[in-house]
């Protein structure tokens, strides 16, 4: 505590004197409590609606640019995937079975995942982020940290706004709300908004734009209020969006090679990419001179589709009665995503998820939280008691396949190997006993006897059912008028069960007997045609595997999460305090048919290769607050500890699920080394850690001027030693080789160095005119972009700035503004190209696998970019 007091002390000598501490007080509900923020002992950073305003953040990914610890990105799509990560640590990837690391709340009810809270807010009041683990108040699934969201309740005055919006990409939108009395003791309050905008990708093939905006939000609330001891609010919100998205571009390509080949940390030679080569031979567009362009070329006929049905109801009703306030939240949310995509995103028709409807997410939500809560012992104790129980049915269905192009474009790079190969696109994969038998003659051609990349693919449908109970208490204790100790505990129980129904007319993954029996013949052109064909496309064609049938699981954890924290006063205007917090994130089953074996004999689910470990973390932070009138300055030292760590790893077109874990003894590097299967571990321990200091100070030195500015070093990575999940077969638990980047290393999407800042001066004109100047800028350090952590998935440094001018009269206003002014040019998130090249050896086809192991590499990568500058005006009015 003495630590603590000094940091107190010093934070305090660093702020200009002030005769008024509470006239700028932010009023956060982080305790489930009103309180102001600088009383609340955890690192928390609150926005209103005229900073959600200035910088024109309408949905969750744009608080990016205020919060320096937060980020926010999409990749494949913005409906059904994309995350948060605070600290650098939150779910990666666009996997429903996978849920997230940071919670999401509006008024009060969860989003079921990140990307179902990546909408459009509609007005809101307050956004608030928790940093750091918030499991004991608001449960499972907020072990990195919150995002918790307020929108205006009913008046019982009438007001009303109106605001028109446009800008460049043809952009439109137009904002709204009505608010006021129905009848003495209830109001109502209606908002809603329509957005549309072209894409900001070309398809050169069809010429149509891609990533637009097409959506519209209704929110409405009734507020009953009898009397003073009593309210009622029924809200009720309905979203549509129609639109596509999202489309990556080609990075530049070349093959790469080292200069000693076979030997390890020989220098890279590159040359024209191979695989591009025969794209552009097989009458496809590699467009790589220039990702930034933002062109693609897309297979004929095919679409990104996005359509989005989502909205629910909730009443939340708070009574208080002797003291004591009983609140209690019921909720039901429903959303269905109908998707398509272009899975190799080139223009042969590869692989593809068909936009007619068959492909889909749907989440159907029921919550129930009721909280107890009031004062005792001659109002030392802050007591509050809770219950909440949840229900959730999540249906997703797949219906990846196969396109027209697969086996001529799959066979054809059999043929480029030369020789005797040539002849193999004559046959191609549907005839593979028909080039055996021109190869070898009639004895290899009988050994093999599977056909593999027949029939269109897939249709899966996983069903999962999950119910979670949980009870809580936090509590404060007020030991003397300036030390307080906050308690808190929660235990959770969560259960889901699976019925999963895979179809798959796919034969694909059943070389193995093949393999075998053309070995034990013996004879040259056998052991070549197995070791020279076979053996390679063993796990190449193999993202739609030959597993069918009905499957039936259920996955049962019960978790105890929990928080302290001691905080002392150490004058009016400073707060200093120390906590622990344990967080939890549930496990569950990886919904993606390519974590199954590939096995023809399979009669049952290997449930092993399919669940995952919930994840927990121990997070210790020590922090100081100062808050006055015209200055503010936040510090949190902070050390958090993850066991289980849910990595979510792309493999081009599907998901797998691991558990990270620290190794307690020395690996000796054989993590990550190209040798599979040598580095088990028996004695465990956390395998990320995330450690760092967190400032956010604002200072005001006139009425009309507000600086702002944060900073966060987060040193988040994986230890020197880890292992993954156990092989459901062999009990291994070392990582994939492709994972060979990962000791040591930072996570992806875990900047080491970020840092915010805006200015905003309003001054007065006249009596009834007041002018805006406005701007903010989010900068931040390389990252890289892929859970693998490959070297082409790297991003640099750099900023991005919003700005924003404007005039404000008494009932109207004039504004001009710019997102990302400078057209900063930078990646969300960078990933191999689905079925295009790969490395030697097994290895992933990158540069550092190249100048480590002596492998060789032809892959194609590709990216999602980040959004080019856009602008425009909007034109507001209000009564």
């Amino acid at each position: 505590m003495i630590g603590v007091t000094l940091v107190g002390l010093a934070v305090a000598a660093l702020a200009p004197a002030s005769t008024d501490s509470d006239s700028h007080a932010i009023v956060v509900t982080a305790t489930k409590r009103a309180t102001p923020i600088d009383q609340v002992p955890l690192a928390i950073t609150a926005k209103d609606a005229a900073d959600l305003h200035d910088s024109g953040a309408s949905d969750i990914r744009q608080l990016s640019q205020l919060v320096p610890s937060l980020l926010v990105s999409s990749s494949s799509n913005e409906a059904g995937g994309g995350g948060a990560r605070i600290r650098g640590i939150g779910t990666v990837g666009d996997n429903a079975g996978l849920e997230s690391s940071v919670a999401t709340y509006v008024d009060g009810v969860y989003r079921a995942r990140a990307a179902v809270a990546l909408t459009e807010l509609g007005a809101v009041d307050q956004i608030e982020v928790l940093r750091g683990p918030q499991g004991t108040l608001f449960g499972r699934n907020a072990s990195a940290g919150l995002i918790s969201i307020t929108t205006p309740a009913p008046r019982f005055t009438t007001g009303g706004y109106a605001d028109l919006t446009l800008g460049n990409y043809a952009a439109k939108r137009i904002d709204a709300g009505l608010t006021g009395p129905i009848a003495p003791n209830l109001a109502f309050r209606i908002d809603g908004v329509y957005s549309k905008r072209r894409g900001f990708m070309e398809d050169v093939t069809s010429g149509r734009h891609i990533n637009n905006r097409d959506r519209w939000l209704v929110r409405g609330k009734l507020l009953w209020k009898p009397d003073d001891t009593l309210s009622a609010t029924l809200i009720g919100d309905i979203q549509r969006r129609k639109e596509e998205c999202c489309a990556g571009v080609y990075l530049p390509t070349q093959d790469l090679k080292s200069s000693t080949p076979g030997v390890a940390g020989g220098s890279i030679i590159g040359a024209p990419s191979s695989i591009a080569a025969l794209i552009r031979a097989q009458g496809g567009q590699v467009l790589d001179a220039n990702p930034y362009a933002r062109k693609v070329a897309l297979s004929p006929g095919q679409s990104f589709r996005q359509d989005v049905h989502d909205g629910g109801l909730s009443l939340d009703v708070e009574k208080s009665f002797g003291g004591i306030t009983l609140s209690a939240i019921t909720a039901w949310r429903g959303n269905r995503f109908i998707k398509g995509q272009d899975a190799d995103f080139s223009s042969l028709d590869l692989i593809e998820r068909a936009s007619d409807g068959s492909g889909f997410i749907r989440f159907r939500n029921f919550s129930q939280e009721v909280r107890l809560r009031g004062k005792a012992l001659r109002d030392r104790l802050d007591w509050l008691v809770g219950g909440y129980v949840g229900d959730e049915h999540l249906t997703l269905q797949d219906n990846m396949r196969y396109g027209a192009d697969y086996d001529r474009f799959a066979s054809a790079r059999i043929g480029a190997l030369g020789g005797n190969f040539a002849a193999f696109p004559t046959y191609g994969f549907a005839n593979l006993n028909g080039f055996a038998n021109a190869f070898g003659g009639p004895t290899v051609a009988a050994a093999v006897q599977n056909v593999p990349i027949t029939g269109t693919g897939e249709l899966d449908r996983f069903r999962q059912h999950d119910t979670n109970v949980a009870l809580f208490t936090h509590d404060i204790v007020h030991l003397t008028d300036r030390l307080s100790l906050t308690l808190g505990a929660r235990w959770t129980r969560d259960r889901k069960s699976l019925n999963a129904d895979l179809a798959s007319s796919s034969s694909c993954g059943i070389y193995v007997a093949d393999i075998a029996r053309l070995r034990a013949l013996g004879t040259a052109a056998a052991t070549t045609l197995a070791n020279s064909i076979l053996a390679p496309l063993a796990g190449y064609p193999c993202n739609i595997n030959s597993v069918s049938g009905n499957f039936r699981d259920t996955h049962v954890e019960n978790n105890g999460s929990g928080t302290a924290a001691l905080s002392y006063r150490v004058t009016q205007d400073v707060e200093t305090y120390a906590s622990w917090s344990r967080g939890y994130k549930a496990g569950g089953f990886n919904l993606d048919r390519a974590a199954l074996f590939n096995s023809g004999a399979l009669t049952q689910l290997p449930t092993d290769s399919l669940h995952f470990k919930p994840e927990t973390v121990d997070a210790f932070e020590l922090g100081a607050k100062l808050h006055r009138r015209a200055f503010d300055l936040d510090i949190a030292l902070f050390h958090q500890v993850f066991r289980n760590f849910q990595l979510n790893s792309y493999t081009g077109t599907n998901f797998i699920v691991s558990n990270v874990e620290g190794c307690t003894t020395g690996l000796g590097a054989t993590d990550s080394d190209n040798i599979g299967n040598n580095s088990a571990c028996s004695s465990l321990k956390s395998g990320v850690v995330s450690k760092g200091v967190e400032l956010e100070a604002a200072l005001r030195p006139v009425g009309d001027v507000t600086l702002t500015a944060g900073f966060t070093y987060a040193d988040t990575r994986y230890r020197g030693d880890i292992v993954g999940s156990p092989d459901a077969l062999t009990g291994n638990n070392s990582l994939s080789v492709v994972l060979f980047r990962l000791p040591g290393s930072h996570l992806s999407n875990a900047p080491a160095y970020t840092a915010t800042g805006s200015v905003r001066w309003n001054p007065a004109v006249s009596d009834d005119l007041r002018a805006l100047f406005y701007a903010d800028v989010r900068w931040q350090s390389r990252f890289n972009t892929g859970s693998d952590l490959l070297v082409e998935k790297e991003q640099a440094a750099f900023a991005t700035v919003n700005a924003r001018i404007g005039l404000e009269g008494r009932r109207w206003s004039l504004e001009f503004w710019a997102q990302n002014l400078f057209n900063t040019n930078y990646l969300q998130v960078g990933f191999s190209e689905p079925l295009q090249g790969g490395g030697s050896g097994g290895l992933p086809g990158t540069a550092t696998a190249v100048s480590r192991f002596g492998s060789s590499s032809t892959q194609l990568f590709g990216a999602f970019l980040g959004e080019p500058r856009t602008w425009g005006g909007t034109l507001g009015w209000k009564f």
